[in-house]
């Protein structure tokens, strides 16, 4: 009886300290680290009534076929993300402008979960304007206009040329972003 009862304790004990093992858990996916480039900048002098610093190591197409002069785009081959700049000489519409604008930006409403927007007042350069921040899961990660609000009236919104996804993208997306607001605090209208 003696050694039935070591026999039984003896299998409960082990059988504890078996219960007990530490089971491993997979870790979850994660993703790749991204070393960005130091940023450098280079200044935009071409034809169209507007200068701008923009990224080194950017592609800028202003030679966009069947779109009207000044529309350009702002092109970062390596992070798979494109800037759309649009260019119009107002003409008493303003108004009408920063409306479609608004309604872009609107559209995206569904899918964002916050857009924080920041006014652009830079009067010594005769530069106004709004910027759309987007928060969430969205096609288009920054939106903007600027105008002199006279003559002339940009806007521009980046987008990622591959599915949204806020986590993977946050990263590339900072930093595209901090060259854009670079591109807004470097705008100025030429004198005409």
């Amino acid at each position: 009886m003696k050694t039935t009862t070591k026999l039984i304790s003896f299998i409960l004990i082990t059988c504890f300290f078996v219960a007990c093992e530490e089971v491993p858990i997979p870790k979850p996916l994660g993703y790749y680290r991204i070393d960005f480039p130091e940023k450098q900048y280079i200044n935009y002098e071409g034809s169209c009534p507007f200068t701008f610093k923009y990224p080194l190591r950017s592609l800028l197409d202003t030679a966009i076929n069947g779109k009207p002069d000044c529309w350009m785009n702002l092109h970062y081959p390596q992070y798979g993300a494109t800037v759309h700049f649009t260019y119009s000489v107002v003409d008493g519409n303003l108004n009408k402008f920063i409306e479609d604008s608004r309604k872009l930006v609107m559209k995206h409403i569904v899918k964002a979960n916050d857009i924080v927007e920041e006014v652009i007042i830079r009067d010594e350069h005769n530069v106004y304007g709004l910027t759309y921040d987007f928060e969430g899961n969205t096609a288009t990660n920054y939106q903007f206009f600027i105008t002199d609000s006279s003559k002339h009236f940009v806007r521009g919104s980046m987008y990622f040329n591959l599915p949204p996804n806020p986590d993977s993208l946050a990263p590339v997306n900072d930093y595209i972003k901090a060259d854009l607001k670079k591109m807004i605090t470097s705008f100025q209208w030429k004198e005409e």
